[in-house]
């Protein structure tokens, strides 16, 4: 268990809808080594977003365990997983989630300010991720004056400002148009080698597939196949 960066060990998750028992996850063990993008693919309802905002303790398994670098997730009290969360772990999703009454500098600034970081050092960190994501003419801009795309790469620098070991994405490019999907892309293919990130990505998208280094199969809860490339 110790090799790997991320693992979980037999995950299940079910929902109650109108009294019927709906299972999601049946039973899911799977292993993370870093510096990969792994993407997990399905059809809708094969519960890709329920395993990854299990993976990234966003929510609760019923049953299972999920350990980073060898630690189990479940040990930790309430208080501790929100400061591994902060620390560890970013994520990105289909719709950015921006505040909107902040520039794209305060939305980045403020997630390194809630994990601890100082007012100034905060703000530095944030203007050197959003000028390697080639926006440094956008720092003062709110989100309602960025692109779609100039936001989610907004929503990327907020998610990677703590230096996270591992990103989750659920259709991080599912809302943009071509041109800026292969912008966010090369984003995540660099974030990879130069910052040394392990991406964990539920998707649809073809062209996002196709950087990925391990492809995880889902179908009806359960892992149908991997594909390493």
């Amino acid at each position: 268990m110790n090799n790997y960066i991320l693992a979980c060990e037999s995950i299940s998750k079910s929902y109650h809808n109108n009294g019927e028992k709906i299972e999601v996850l049946k039973n899911i063990s799977l292993n993370f080594l870093g510096n990969k993008i792994y993407m997990l693919l399905g059809a809708s309802g094969a519960g890709k977003s329920t395993l990854l905002h299990i993976l990234g303790t966003l929510d609760k398994a019923d049953s299972g365990k999920i350990f980073y670098e060898g630690t189990e997730l479940s040990s930790l009290s309430q208080t501790r997983l929100n400061k591994f969360r902060s620390h560890n772990i970013g994520f990105v999703f289909q719709f950015h989630h921006l505040l909107p009454e902040f520039t794209a500098l305060e939305n980045v600034a403020l997630a390194a300010m809630i994990a601890g970081e100082s007012k100034k050092i905060s703000f530095e960190k944030a203007k050197d991720i959003l000028n390697q994501l080639n926006l440094s003419h956008r720092l003062n801009n709110k989100p309602a004056e960025l692109s779609g795309g100039e936001q989610q790469r907004v929503a990327i620098a907020r998610a990677i400002i703590n230096n996270p070991k591992i990103v989750f994405a659920d259709e991080p490019t599912g809302n943009l148009d071509s041109k800026n999907g292969e912008i966010i892309n090369q984003i995540i293919l660099d974030l990879k080698t130069q910052n040394n990130i392990m991406f964990i990505i539920a998707t649809h998208n073809k062209e996002l597939c196709s950087i990925g280094d391990v492809n995880i199969y889902m179908k009806d809860g359960v892992i149908s196949s991997i594909e390493e490339k």
